[in-house]
Protein backbone atom coordinates (compact mmCIF):
# COMPACT_ATOMS: atom_id res chain seq x y z
CA UNK A 1 0.00 0.00 0.00
CA UNK A 2 1.59 3.33 -0.58
CA UNK A 3 2.77 5.85 1.55
CA UNK A 4 2.63 8.71 -0.63
CA UNK A 5 0.29 11.61 -0.52
CA UNK A 6 -2.48 10.73 -3.61
CA UNK A 7 -2.22 14.43 -5.81
CA UNK A 8 -6.43 14.51 -4.79
CA UNK A 9 -5.71 14.26 -1.07
CA UNK A 10 -3.05 16.84 -1.36
CA UNK A 11 -5.52 19.02 -3.03
CA UNK A 12 -8.36 18.16 -1.13
CA UNK A 13 -5.87 19.46 2.09
CA UNK A 14 -4.30 22.76 0.53
CA UNK A 15 -8.32 24.12 0.28
CA UNK A 16 -9.85 22.35 3.75
CA UNK A 17 -6.53 23.53 5.90
CA UNK A 18 -7.60 27.12 6.18
CA UNK A 19 -10.84 26.77 7.92
CA UNK A 20 -9.61 23.26 9.39
CA UNK A 21 -6.80 25.59 11.42
CA UNK A 22 -9.71 27.89 12.62
CA UNK A 23 -11.87 24.82 13.82
CA UNK A 24 -14.64 25.70 11.84
CA UNK A 25 -14.55 22.02 9.87
CA UNK A 26 -13.35 19.06 9.63
CA UNK A 27 -11.99 17.03 12.76
CA UNK A 28 -9.23 18.52 15.40
CA UNK A 29 -5.51 18.87 14.43
CA UNK A 30 -5.32 20.94 11.06
CA UNK A 31 -1.85 19.62 10.80
CA UNK A 32 -2.84 16.11 10.22
CA UNK A 33 -4.09 17.60 6.83
CA UNK A 34 -0.50 18.23 5.80
CA UNK A 35 0.84 14.29 6.65
CA UNK A 36 1.74 11.32 4.55
CA UNK A 37 -0.37 8.82 4.77
CA UNK A 38 -1.42 5.64 2.97
CA UNK A 39 -4.43 5.61 0.88
CA UNK A 40 -7.16 4.51 3.11
CA UNK A 41 -6.16 6.83 5.84
CA UNK A 42 -6.56 9.90 3.58
CA UNK A 43 -9.59 8.60 2.73
CA UNK A 44 -10.90 8.50 6.28
CA UNK A 45 -9.84 11.09 7.14
CA UNK A 46 -11.16 13.53 4.21
CA UNK A 47 -14.31 11.43 5.20
CA UNK A 48 -14.41 13.29 8.45
CA UNK A 49 -14.94 16.68 6.73
CA UNK A 50 -18.69 15.98 6.66
CA UNK A 51 -19.87 19.39 4.79
CA UNK A 52 -17.40 18.65 1.72
CA UNK A 53 -17.64 14.79 1.33
CA UNK A 54 -21.64 14.59 -0.16
CA UNK A 55 -20.19 17.15 -2.62
CA UNK A 56 -17.10 14.84 -3.55
CA UNK A 57 -19.24 11.62 -3.84
CA UNK A 58 -22.00 13.00 -5.71
CA UNK A 59 -19.40 14.21 -8.04
CA UNK A 60 -17.84 10.82 -8.50
CA UNK A 61 -20.41 9.00 -8.10
CA UNK A 62 -21.91 10.62 -11.58
CA UNK A 63 -18.84 9.97 -13.59
CA UNK A 64 -17.95 6.49 -11.61
CA UNK A 65 -14.88 7.34 -9.45
CA UNK A 66 -13.14 8.06 -6.26
CA UNK A 67 -14.83 10.83 -4.09
CA UNK A 68 -10.72 11.78 -3.71
CA UNK A 69 -9.65 11.48 -7.67
CA UNK A 70 -7.47 15.28 -8.27
CA UNK A 71 -10.37 15.66 -10.82
CA UNK A 72 -13.21 15.29 -8.55
CA UNK A 73 -11.63 17.32 -6.02
CA UNK A 74 -10.92 20.54 -8.06
CA UNK A 75 -14.48 20.79 -9.51
CA UNK A 76 -15.82 20.80 -6.05
CA UNK A 77 -13.42 23.34 -5.02
CA UNK A 78 -12.91 25.21 -8.15
CA UNK A 79 -15.03 23.97 -10.91
CA UNK A 80 -15.39 22.82 -14.08
CA UNK A 81 -16.99 20.77 -16.61
CA UNK A 82 -17.79 17.80 -13.89
CA UNK A 83 -20.01 19.55 -11.94
CA UNK A 84 -22.60 19.57 -14.97
CA UNK A 85 -22.53 15.63 -15.15
CA UNK A 86 -24.06 15.76 -11.50
CA UNK A 87 -28.18 15.80 -11.47
CA UNK A 88 -28.56 18.88 -9.37
CA UNK A 89 -32.52 16.91 -7.99
CA UNK A 90 -30.32 14.10 -6.81
CA UNK A 91 -27.28 16.44 -5.56
CA UNK A 92 -30.75 17.82 -3.50
CA UNK A 93 -31.59 14.86 -2.36
CA UNK A 94 -28.52 13.54 -1.05
CA UNK A 95 -27.54 17.14 0.60
CA UNK A 96 -30.89 17.74 2.56
CA UNK A 97 -30.10 14.15 4.02
CA UNK A 98 -26.82 14.70 4.57
CA UNK A 99 -27.31 17.18 6.37
CA UNK A 100 -30.71 16.63 8.41
CA UNK A 101 -31.02 18.08 11.36
CA UNK A 102 -28.43 20.94 10.85
CA UNK A 103 -29.46 24.83 10.40
CA UNK A 104 -29.01 25.46 6.79
CA UNK A 105 -29.64 28.57 4.98
CA UNK A 106 -31.76 28.29 2.24
CA UNK A 107 -30.96 24.31 1.49
CA UNK A 108 -35.08 23.51 2.07
CA UNK A 109 -36.23 26.46 -0.06
CA UNK A 110 -34.68 26.18 -3.56
CA UNK A 111 -37.24 24.67 -6.13
CA UNK A 112 -35.99 21.24 -7.18
CA UNK A 113 -33.02 20.94 -9.37
CA UNK A 114 -31.56 23.98 -8.33
CA UNK A 115 -28.28 22.67 -6.53
CA UNK A 116 -24.41 23.07 -7.65
CA UNK A 117 -21.74 20.28 -6.32
CA UNK A 118 -19.69 23.21 -5.19
CA UNK A 119 -18.12 24.57 -2.73
CA UNK A 120 -19.91 27.89 -3.17
CA UNK A 121 -23.47 26.40 -3.29
CA UNK A 122 -22.24 25.33 0.27
CA UNK A 123 -20.91 28.15 1.65
CA UNK A 124 -23.73 30.42 0.24
CA UNK A 125 -26.83 27.87 0.53
CA UNK A 126 -26.34 25.32 3.18
CA UNK A 127 -24.52 27.68 5.59
CA UNK A 128 -27.44 29.71 7.52
CA UNK A 129 -25.17 33.17 7.39
CA UNK A 130 -27.34 34.16 4.34
CA UNK A 131 -30.51 34.47 6.26
CA UNK A 132 -28.71 37.09 8.27
CA UNK A 133 -28.00 39.53 5.53
CA UNK A 134 -31.13 41.11 5.94
CA UNK A 135 -30.41 41.97 9.43
CA UNK A 136 -27.19 43.43 9.65
CA UNK A 137 -24.93 41.94 6.82
CA UNK A 138 -21.80 43.21 8.23
CA UNK A 139 -20.93 40.11 10.05
CA UNK A 140 -22.69 37.29 8.04
CA UNK A 141 -21.29 38.98 4.51
CA UNK A 142 -17.45 38.87 5.79
CA UNK A 143 -17.98 35.08 6.82
CA UNK A 144 -19.39 34.82 3.23
CA UNK A 145 -16.61 36.28 2.01
CA UNK A 146 -13.60 34.54 3.95
CA UNK A 147 -15.21 31.06 3.42
CA UNK A 148 -15.55 30.99 -0.23
CA UNK A 149 -12.72 30.13 -2.75
CA UNK A 150 -12.16 33.42 -4.23
CA UNK A 151 -9.65 34.23 -7.35
CA UNK A 152 -7.36 37.41 -7.14
CA UNK A 153 -3.64 38.47 -8.60
CA UNK A 154 -0.80 38.57 -6.60
CA UNK A 155 0.46 42.48 -6.60
CA UNK A 156 3.19 42.09 -4.02
CA UNK A 157 4.90 39.52 -2.10
CA UNK A 158 6.26 40.43 1.99
CA UNK A 159 8.06 38.01 4.11
CA UNK A 160 4.70 35.22 5.38
CA UNK A 161 2.06 37.48 3.15
CA UNK A 162 0.81 38.59 -0.18
CA UNK A 163 -1.38 41.25 -1.48
CA UNK A 164 -4.14 40.26 -3.95
CA UNK A 165 -6.32 42.05 -5.94
CA UNK A 166 -9.86 40.40 -6.16
CA UNK A 167 -13.23 41.08 -6.07
CA UNK A 168 -14.83 40.93 -2.77
CA UNK A 169 -18.46 39.69 -1.93
CA UNK A 170 -20.69 42.32 -1.46
CA UNK A 171 -24.60 42.80 -0.44
CA UNK A 172 -26.33 45.97 -2.20
CA UNK A 173 -30.25 46.33 -2.59
CA UNK A 174 -30.80 42.74 -1.36
CA UNK A 175 -28.63 41.28 -3.98
CA UNK A 176 -25.35 38.73 -3.06
CA UNK A 177 -23.08 39.85 -5.88
CA UNK A 178 -18.58 40.56 -6.49
CA UNK A 179 -18.23 44.35 -6.00
CA UNK A 180 -15.20 46.20 -7.62
CA UNK A 181 -11.55 45.40 -7.16
CA UNK A 182 -10.07 45.45 -3.84
CA UNK A 183 -6.82 44.85 -2.23
CA UNK A 184 -6.69 41.33 0.39
CA UNK A 185 -3.68 40.68 1.93
CA UNK A 186 -3.30 36.73 2.48
CA UNK A 187 -0.63 34.40 4.62
CA UNK A 188 0.77 32.40 2.20
CA UNK A 189 3.21 30.70 4.42
CA UNK A 190 3.24 30.12 8.27
CA UNK A 191 5.85 28.62 10.69
CA UNK A 192 7.36 27.55 7.54
CA UNK A 193 4.32 25.81 6.29
CA UNK A 194 2.93 26.72 3.24
CA UNK A 195 0.11 25.63 1.10
CA UNK A 196 1.22 26.21 -2.19
CA UNK A 197 4.56 27.48 -3.64
CA UNK A 198 5.96 30.99 -3.24
CA UNK A 199 3.40 33.15 -5.29
CA UNK A 200 5.17 35.52 -7.69
CA UNK A 201 3.46 39.02 -8.82
CA UNK A 202 1.22 38.66 -11.62
CA UNK A 203 0.16 34.85 -10.76
CA UNK A 204 -3.04 34.36 -10.35
CA UNK A 205 -4.09 32.31 -6.76
CA UNK A 206 -6.78 31.01 -4.74
CA UNK A 207 -7.55 32.41 -1.65
CA UNK A 208 -9.83 30.55 1.43
CA UNK A 209 -9.96 32.32 5.00
CA UNK A 210 -6.72 33.73 5.49
CA UNK A 211 -4.84 31.48 3.23
CA UNK A 212 -3.76 31.33 -0.39
CA UNK A 213 -4.26 27.94 -1.90
CA UNK A 214 -2.36 28.01 -4.91
CA UNK A 215 -1.83 29.60 -8.36
CA UNK A 216 -4.89 28.84 -11.03
CA UNK A 217 -4.71 28.97 -14.91
CA UNK A 218 -6.70 30.75 -17.21
CA UNK A 219 -9.32 27.92 -17.35
CA UNK A 220 -9.31 27.07 -13.53
CA UNK A 221 -10.15 30.97 -13.13
CA UNK A 222 -12.90 31.22 -15.46
CA UNK A 223 -14.60 28.04 -14.05
CA UNK A 224 -14.46 29.43 -10.67
CA UNK A 225 -15.83 32.87 -11.70
CA UNK A 226 -18.94 30.57 -13.52
CA UNK A 227 -19.55 28.23 -10.35
CA UNK A 228 -19.55 31.44 -8.23
CA UNK A 229 -21.89 32.97 -10.90
CA UNK A 230 -24.42 30.32 -11.33
CA UNK A 231 -24.74 29.62 -7.34
CA UNK A 232 -25.13 33.67 -6.64
CA UNK A 233 -28.35 33.84 -8.88
CA UNK A 234 -30.03 30.40 -7.34
CA UNK A 235 -29.44 32.46 -4.48
CA UNK A 236 -30.28 35.77 -5.48
CA UNK A 237 -33.33 33.90 -7.47
CA UNK A 238 -34.60 32.23 -4.04
CA UNK A 239 -34.23 35.65 -2.52
CA UNK A 240 -36.66 37.22 -4.27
Amino acid sequence: MSTSTAPGYALFARFAFPPNELGYCGPGDASALLGDYDTDAQAAHARAFDGAWPYLAAIADAIDDDPLAEEVVRSYWVGGPLLDKVDPTALQSRLRAAFTGQVTGLLGELPHGHALAHHSFHVFVVYPWVRFLDRDPTTPLQVLQDCRIRWGTVEAVEDDHATIVSRPLAFTDGLLHLGPPGIERVRWRKDGTSLALTPVPGDTVAAHWGWLCGALTEPETAALAAATQTTLDLVNDARS
